[in-house]
């Protein structure tokens, strides 16, 4: 690997991390670690912050998944790592930064927002069909967690259609939702735990 493809990772994992929901919520004086759920995330940044912060987080965080994933693919690849496979490197690095931010000790969000990005620069029907899982979930559930989980199971059954059809897509794109999807599920072990119990708190729409 040269040296500008581990550029872009590194750059990738750096914007990833960058913790918006903590930085939205200290505009209104609140440090989010300290109220709902605790998590930087999106969701919680609704929850407590209310929707138009919520809302400008979201964007962010989609934005910071999408944005290296972008770049890398404009960027001529080395001919060591195979043809895609930057991007599809950029985007899991993009969710590890967000997962694991170096700044907050490595704690960070779920993944779901940044993953978003991810997948609408590598692989916008399978965006698609997860938006479309995650929106039936909800609005049967109202639970964030449900949907989201059963969202990222969406991934890499859409991506394995679209890659066993003919002339269908490379392996590299089923392995890379396989990973994100299990990632995202171990991301909300908590959620499933009190889902179980019946404590998991359904979502309520505040100002």
């Amino acid at each position: 690997m040269t040296g500008q493809p581990i550029l872009l990772l590194l750059c990738a994992y750096l914007l990833g991390s960058i913790p918006f929901g903590l930085l939205a919520a200290k505009l209104k004086g609140l440090d989010i670690r300290d109220h709902g759920s605790g998590n930087i995330g999106t969701t919680n940044v609704f929850r407590v912050c209310g929707k138009p912060l919520g809302i400008i987080v979201f964007i962010l965080d989609v934005l910071k998944g999408l944005i290296p994933v972008l770049m890398a693919s404009r960027v001529a690849l080395d001919s060591n790592l195979g043809e895609g496979l930057t991007p599809i490197l950029s985007g899991v690095f993009a969710i590890l930064g967000h997962n694991f931010p170096v700044w907050l000790k490595f704690k960070g969000g779920k993944g779901i927002a940044t993953s978003a990005g991810v997948l609408g620069g590598l692989l916008p029907w399978t965006l698609l069909v997860a938006v479309i899982t995650w929106i039936a979930n909800f609005v049967l559930t109202r639970y964030v967690s449900v949907a989201s989980i059963m969202a990222a199971i969406s991934l890499p059954i859409t991506t394995a259609i679209l890659t066993f059809r003919s002339n269908g897509l490379p392996i590299a794109y089923l392995v890379f939702t396989i990973l994100i999807a299990v990632l995202a599920v171990w991301r909300h072990r908590g959620n499933i735990q009190r889902l179980r119990a019946g404590t998991e708190n359904r979502f309520k729409r505040r100002p």
